[in-house]
């Protein structure tokens, strides 16, 4: 059974584990280098200060984790929010990113804001570092593609391509 609770800084160390595969091994991430473990622990902090971020539990081990972030630097986005999730390698497919995404989204919404969006990589033609898997998963979730910024990350010495997407939580 899977857990959903609120992340601590403390839980660093844990989330690093996953998010370094997303760095080293895929372009779903478009750093190029493994954040530091006490980076890692100062954006977690960071992030909480103003927005949720959660981590999903299985038996006491963190098998992924969702934070949402300012989107926008002007006071008038103070509406809408960026989301983020990362899985476990061995954890994607079974309903944890879902799971994640739900409880974020419920807290957003009792916070106040409106719109989600979320900044995918995308491959034109996938490869062994990017599918579409990112892009389908939002889609699930009621993301729909609001724009594309075609070849616009460089890593693994090839051209990747971003979309935004976005969900709208409440019509105006």
């Amino acid at each position: 059974m899977i857990e959903i609770r609120s992340a601590t800084p403390d839980d660093a160390a844990e989330l690093l584990k996953i998010y370094s595969h997303y760095v080293t091994d895929t372009a779903v991430s478009f750093e190029y280098a493994v954040p530091t473990p006490n980076e890692f622990r100062n954006r977690i902090a960071r992030t909480l200060e103003d927005y949720p971020y959660l981590v999903a539990e299985r038996d006491g081990q963190i098998v992924g984790y969702a934070y949402a972030g300012r989107f926008g630097g002007r006071e008038a986005y103070r509406f809408s929010a960026e989301l983020t999730v990362y899985l476990d390698k061995n954890y994607r497919g079974h309903g944890v990113g879902g799971q994640l995404y739900r409880a974020l989204e419920a807290e957003l919404k009792r916070r106040g804001v409106k719109n989600l969006y979320a900044c995918v990589a995308c491959a034109e033609v996938e490869d062994e570092y990017l599918t579409a898997a990112s892009v389908k998963f939002h889609e699930r979730q009621g993301f729909k593609i609001c724009g594309k910024f075609t070849d616009c990350g460089f890593k693994f010495e090839r051209w990747y391509s971003m979309v935004w997407m976005e969900k709208i939580l409440e019509a105006r």
